[in-house]
């Protein structure tokens, strides 16, 4: 299956103060503030959702297309990339700005202060599929990014004809209730998280019963509680894999993602899919960053063995890198 995925691009910067915010803020100056931090590290990331998931999906053996903006100094985050198996033919590069950034500083109590520079994230909604690509997917997933290009999106699948995956996640709060019901009422599939659900159902008015008795598929991730999935009247149940350590939370969603994609494009079960998502968010949960855990697709099946039961279906995976060998 020939998947492309939309979404932010993006670098994290990372930053530690080894003090207190609070003892350099005077709340009575607050009106005239100028503050400097001293941090000792900083660290820069790949991130944005759209790499994140395929990132993990290429670990998997499959090759996704990117689509988003990104700007001059994509070029090392490109071939890193590509290294990995992504298709970036897709990328827009805009060399007029810098590509998406979120700097966050944190200081001794996980107090934090940051800043996101949307740079050629915002520039976005110029571009459709179809003006970088002649060959249209099997299925495309529409994760955050600009409100603009994500509606865009949605028209032009529809046009197309193309089914699509809607992710609005980190936007679900940006979105009004119109922009989420249009999305949700003409996507095949539906992701979000437990709090991103109530939100969702408080601003469009769907309820859950009606919606998983629909033709579409919601899913709902659980943080700790693992996942629900919903199909035309049936539920699965996604158990939590059991991690080594936990390190950093951050991207577990989208590794989430990228695994229950796996499973949609070889046809498997639902319940299969949505472990190995559940095992692929595990090793992002092991690691700091979106994109610093890694594993061979050998490992991973195996791994995968040791809780669960897949009836072979994994093979495939197994074969497949033979094959590419």
């Amino acid at each position: 299956m020939d998947i492309l995925v939309t979404g932010s691009i993006a670098f994290d910067y990372l930053m530690r103060f080894p003090g207190k915010f609070k003892e350099a803020l005077l709340t009575d100056s607050i009106d005239k503030l100028s503050v400097s931090f001293l941090v000792d590290d900083m660290t820069r990331h790949y991130g944005g959702i759209a790499p994140n998931i395929a990132y993990t999906m290429a670990l998997l053996g499959a090759r996704p297309r990117v689509f988003g903006t990104a700007g001059r100094d994509f070029g090392d985050y490109q071939i890193w990339l590509e290294n990995v198996g992504v298709d970036t033919s897709t990328v827009v590069v805009l060399e007029d700005v810098f590509t998406a950034s979120f700097f966050a500083n944190t200081d001794i109590e996980n107090n934090q202060i940051a800043t996101f520079y949307a740079g050629a994230m915002g520039r976005a909604g110029e571009f459709g599929i179809r003006d970088v690509t002649n060959k249209m997917p099997d299925l495309v997933v529409i994760s955050p990014n600009a409100p603009d290009a994500m509606h865009n999106l949605i028209e032009e699948c529809m046009e197309l004809d193309i089914p699509f995956l809607y992710d609005p996640s980190q936007q679900t709060a940006r979105l009004d209730g119109d922009a989420l019901r249009h999305g949700i009422d003409n996507c095949k599939i539906l992701t979000c998280n437990e709090y991103e659900w109530d939100v969702i159902a408080n601003k469009t008015g769907l309820d859950l019963p009606s919606l998983a008795e629909s033709d579409k598929t919601l899913i709902i991730t659980r943080g700790k509680q693992g996942a629900h999935i919903y199909h035309q009247g049936e539920t699965h149940f996604i158990p939590t894999f059991k991690e080594v350590e936990i390190a950093d939370p951050t991207g577990v969603g989208d590794a989430f993602r990228a695994g229950l994609l796996i499973g949609l494009s070889h046809g498997w079960r639902w319940d299969v899919a949505g472990r190995i998502g559940s095992l692929a968010a595990t090793y992002v949960l092991e690691n700091i960053g979106t994109q610093n855990h890694y594993f061979t697709v050998e490992e991973f099946v195996q791994r995968y063995r040791t809780e669960f039961d897949d009836d072979g279906l994994l093979d495939i995976l197994l074969q497949k890198r033979e094959k590419s060998a």
